[in-house]
C-alpha cells in the first residue's frame, strides 16, 4: 500500500484515474493530498485571457499549478497550448478549464435576454441555451456565465437587457429551462457547458438603478421576489454560482457567510463553485470593509468564496494567510474539493483536450442556426399599439424606412452577445429589401442621429465603443428624411437606443428617447400618413409621447443577428406578433419602481372616484402605460367562462381552474394565457396579483380551447414575519388574463 501511494505520487491526475477506476470523492481526496498550498490556491486562480499570444508569466504559471481555469472573450485558439502545458508540464497535471459569456448565443447570436423573456416561449428559451451551448463547447469552452437571473424593477439599471424582467415565477421558469439545455444529460457529452447562475444576488435591484450600487432590503423580501430564480437554477443543476458586485445591507456579497454559507449552500443545497465577479474581491477595500488586499482576500475565503475572477491579490494573499494561520487550511481544502469536482464533472480529467485540437473543424453558424434565430426573434416581438389595424403592411406600393437604426448591423446583437461578428446580421432595412423585392418600393434615410448629447457621444468613446455617428447637421438629416417620406405611401420610422447604452457599467437617469429622434418622429408624424414606429432597444422606455404619434408601435429589442429578416417577417404579416412584455412599462421616470406584484396600500388608488387622499402621483396619470404581460395580435382574443373544479382546497390537494379561449378575429395566432392568484387576507400585506402559470396557446382563426391550469398548496405560499414559507387558510383569489391588468376572476377557499 505504501509503494502504491509512492507510485501515485509521481503519476498525473489523467494516469490515476484511467488506473484506478475510483469514486469521484475518493479521487479528489486523493489528489488534494498531493497538493502543497501554492498548487491549491492555483485552483482558485481563474484568469481572465486576452487575444494575444499567452504571456511567458502565463505560461510559467500554469507549469507551476498556479492556474485553475481562464476566461476567454474570443474562441478559445491558445486553448490546446495552454492546455497541453497543464496537463504534460506542471507538477499534477491538472488540468485547465475555459469559460466565457453564453447568454444569448455564441456565433449565432439570438434575441437578448429580455427580449427571449418577452416570447413566454420555454422551448424558444430551451433552444437558444442549446444551440449557444453547442457552438461554444465546439470551440472548448466548458462554462458559461448564465443565466443571468436577477430580477429588476428599474429600467434605468443597465443590466436589464441581459436579465428576464421583473416576476419571481416567469424568471424562474426561464432559470431552469436555460439550465438544463445548457448542462443537458451530462456535462461530459458533446454540446454541452456547465451553467453559471449569476448574480448572486440581488444585483438586479441596486439603488436608483445605478450599476454597482448598494442594496437595502428585508429578508421577506429577498426570499418572496428576488431568490426565486437563483434557488431555480440551483436545484436544477447549475455548477457555478457567480458572486454579485454589490451589498447586501451593508455587507458584500463576496464577504457574506450568510449569503454563500447559509442561503446558497445551506437553504439551497448548492454543491458547485462559487466565484466571485470581475475583482470583486479586491473592491472589498473600497467597499471599506477590508484595510488591504490581505484583509480582503482572507474575508472572502472565510466568507465561502472559492474562485477569484481576475483577483491576482486574492491567490497572491492566500498562501501566506494558509501559512501563518491567520486562515485555516480547512477553508482552502473545501474550495479546491468544489473546484477538482467541478473539473471532474466536466469530464476534464477523461478527455482535458475535448474539442480544443479541432478547432479549425469547429461548426460555426450554419442556416438551421440562422433559420431558428429568425424564428425565436420572431416571438418576442410585442405590438404595443396597433391604431384603426394599419398593421400588417401590404408588399406593395412607396415604403419609406427612417430612422439612426434602421441600417445598424452591431445595434440587434446586443450587449454580451457571444463572438458578436457582424458579418452574418440582417439589419431591419436588409429584412425589409429582401422582403420587398420586385413587390414594392423601399427608400431610406437616416433622419437621425441615435443621440446629439456632446457628453453621451463623447463617454462611450471613453469607454471605446463609440456610437455610429453621421457628421451631416442634424437638419441636413431631416431634410433629407422628409424629402424620402413625403414621397411614400406610409412611413416606418425605427428609434430606440444603441447597444451600448444598454450594458454593464451603463444606467440611464432618463429612458425616454433623445431629443434628436423626437424631433424626427414629431415632423414624419405632421406629414399626416400612417407611421410606424419600430422599437430598437433594451430595456422599457418612457413612451408616452411616442404612443400618441404612432399610429403602431412593435417593441422589437435588440433581436439579434436575424433581427431585420424577423421585424420584416411581421410588419407584413407573414407572421403574426406574439410576445407579451415581461417588464412594465412606465408613463415617466417618476414611477420608477413601478411593478404589477406591488403591494396594496390603506389609501389605493381609484380610478372611479379619485380624490386627493389616495397613493398618487398629482402629475401622472395612475398605472403603466403598459403592463406586465402585455401585448397585442393581428387577431382579436378573447376570454369567457372561468370555471375552478372545487369552491375549496383543501392542503396536499389540487384544483383546476379552466377558462375558454377564443380567437374571434380573422387571422391565426398566438397568444399567452396568464393565471394570478391574489391572497386578500393574510398575516402580512401581499401583493395585489402574482403570476403563478402561464401557456401560450396557437388557435386558428374562429378556433376556441378550453385552457386548465392546476392549483395547489405550494402555488399559495408566501413568506410571513417570521420567515416561514407557508400558505394560511382563508379566501384566494384565481385571475386569468391576456396581460396582468385585464383579468377574470373566480374565489376559492383554502382549508
Amino acid at each position: 500500500m505504501i509503494f502504491v501511494c509512492c507510485v501515485l505520487l509521481c503519476q498525473t491526475t489523467s494516469e490515476v484515474l484511467a488506473q484506478l477506476p475510483v469514486a469521484k470523492a475518493a479521487f479528489i481526496e486523493r489528489l488534494l493530498g498531493q497538493m502543497t498550498t501554492a498548487e491549491k490556491v492555483g485552483q482558485l486562480n481563474l484568469v481572465y485571457l486576452n487575444p494575444q499570444a499567452p504571456s511567458p508569466e502565463l505560461l510559467s504559471n500554469i507549469a507551476q499549478g498556479l492556474v485553475g481555469g481562464a476566461f476567454v472573450v474570443v474562441p478559445p485558439t491558445q486553448g490546446g497550448v495552454l492546455q497541453r502545458v497543464a496537463v504534460q508540464e506542471s507538477r499534477l497535471g491538472i488540468p485547465l478549464f475555459f469559460s466565457s459569456d453564453v447568454i444569448h448565443g455564441y456565433h449565432t447570436v439570438f434575441p437578448i435576454s429580455l427580449g427571449l423573456a418577452a416570447s413566454w416561449d420555454l422551448s424558444a428559451v430551451a433552444l437558444v441555451a442549446r444551440t449557444g451551448g453547442e457552438e461554444a463547447s465546439a470551440e472548448g469552452l466548458h462554462l458559461t456565465y448564465g443565466p443571468m437571473l436577477d430580477i429588476t424593477r428599474d429600467p434605468r439599471w443597465g443590466r436589464v437587457s441581459e436579465g428576464y424582467g421583473e416576476d419571481p415565477y416567469l424568471v424562474s421558469q426561464i432559470a431552469r429551462v436555460m439550465v438544463r439545455a445548457y448542462q443537458g444529460e451530462s456535462l461530459r457529452t458533446p454540446g454541452s457547458i456547465m451553467a453559471g447562475v449569476k448574480h448572486v444576488a440581488l444585483y438586479g435591484a441596486v439603488e436608483g438603478g445605478r450599476d454597482y450600487n448598494s442594496v437595502d432590503m428585508s429578508v421577506a423580501q429577498m426570499n418572496q421576489y428576488y431568490f426565486p430564480p437563483y434557488r431555480a437554477a440551483v436545484e436544477a443543476g447549475a455548477g457555478v454560482a457567480m458572486l454579485a458586485f454589490n451589498t447586501i445591507n451593508g455587507v458584500p456579497g463576496v464577504a457574506n457567510p450568510w449569503l454563500i454559507k447559509e442561503v446558497l449552500r445551506g437553504e439551497w443545497g448548492f454543491e458547485g463553485v462559487t466565484l466571485s465577479d470581475y475583482g470583486a474581491i479586491g473592491q472589498l477595500i473600497d467597499h471599506g470593509v477590508a484595510r488591504n488586499a490581505r484583509q480582503a482576500a482572507a474575508l472572502a475565503l472565510e466568507s465561502g468564496v472559492e474562485m477569484a475572477l481576475e483577483e491576482r491579490n486574492y491567490v497572491k494573499e492566500l498562501v501566506g494567510l494558509i501559512e501563518s494561520n491567520e486562515v485555516e487550511g480547512a477553508h482552502l481544502d473545501a474550495a479546491v474539493r468544489h473546484v477538482l469536482g467541478m473539473k471532474y464533472d466536466m469530464g476534464l480529467f477523461d478527455d482535458p483536450y475535448r474539442n480544443l485540437n479541432t478547432l479549425s473543424n469547429a461548426p460555426v453558424e450554419q442556416q438551421t442556426q440562422r433559420d431558428a434565430a429568425r424564428s425565436v426573434a420572431q416571438k418576442t416581438f410585442v405590438l404595443l399599439k396597433n391604431a384603426s389595424q394599419v398593421l400588417p403592411l401590404s408588399k406593395k406600393g412607396r415604403i419609406a424606412l427612417i430612422g439612426p437604426l434602421a441600417k445598424s448591423r452591431r445595434d440587434l446583437l446586443g450587449s454580451y452577445c457571444g463572438i458578436c461578428s457582424e458579418t452574418n446580421v440582417i439589419s431591419i432595412y436588409d429584412g425589409m429589401a429582401n422582403a420587398l423585392e420586385g413587390k414594392a418600393t423601399l427608400s431610406y434615410a437616416r433622419g437621425a442621429n441615435v443621440t446629439v448629447d456632446g457628453a453621451m457621444l463623447a463617454r462611450f468613446v471613453q469607454y471605446q465603443s463609440p456610437l455610429e455617428h453621421d457628421l451631416r447637421s442634424p437638419d441636413e438629416l431631416l431634410r433629407e428624411a422628409l424629402e424620402v417620406a413625403r414621397a411614400a405611401d406610409v412611413i416606418v420610422v425605427t428609434v430606440g437606443e444603441a447597444w451600448n447604452m444598454n450594458d454593464e457599467g451603463v444606467s440611464r437617469a432618463h429612458i425616454d428617447l433623445p431629443s434628436s429622434q423626437k424631433v424626427l418622429l414629431r415632423r414624419l408624424k405632421a406629414l399626416g400618413k400612417p407611421l410606424i414606429v419600430v422599437l430598437v432597444n433594451g430595456r422599457p422606455l418612457d413612451l408616452t409621447q411616442e404612443h400618441e404619434l404612432a399610429d403602431a408601435l412593435l417593441e422589437t429589442w435588440f433581436s439579434g443577428a436575424q433581427g431585420g429578416n424577423a421585424v420584416a417577417d411581421v410588419l407584413f404579416g407573414d407572421v403574426n406578433p406574439s410576445g407579451k412584455l415581461p417588464m412594465t412599462f412606465p408613463r415617466s421616470v417618476g414611477q420608477i419602481p413601478i411593478y404589477y406584484n406591488h403591494l396594496n396600500t390603506g389609501r389605493a388608488f381609484t380610478p372611479d372616484s379619485p380624490h386627493k387622499y389616495m397613493s398618487q402621483y398629482i402629475d401622472e396619470q395612475d398605472g403603466p402605460l403598459y403592463p406586465f404581460g402585455y401585448g397585442l395580435s393581428y387577431t382579436r382574443f378573447e376570454l369567457s367562462d372561468l370555471q375552478l373544479s372545487a369552491p375549496t382546497l383543501l392542503r396536499s390537494e389540487t384544483l383546476k381552474a379552466s377558462v375558454e379561449l377564443a380567437n374571434t378575429g380573422k387571422r391565426d395566432g398566438e397568444t399567452v394565457v396568464q393565471l394570478y392568484i391574489r391572497d386578500p387576507v393574510a398575516s402580512i400585506s401581499r401583493p395585489v396579483k402574482e403570476l403563478k402559470g402561464f401557456q401560450k396557446i396557437m388557435l386558428k382563426a374562429g378556433e376556441r380551447r378550453r385552457i386548465e391550469f392546476i392549483v395547489g398548496e405550494e402555488d399559495l405560499k408566501f413568506y410571513d414575519a417570521q420567515l416561514r414559507h407557508v400558505a394560511e387558510p382563508g379566501e384566494f383569489r384565481v385571475q386569468v388574463g391576456l396581460d396582468s391588468r385585464d383579468v377574470i376572476e373566480q374565489r376559492f377557499e383554502l382549508r
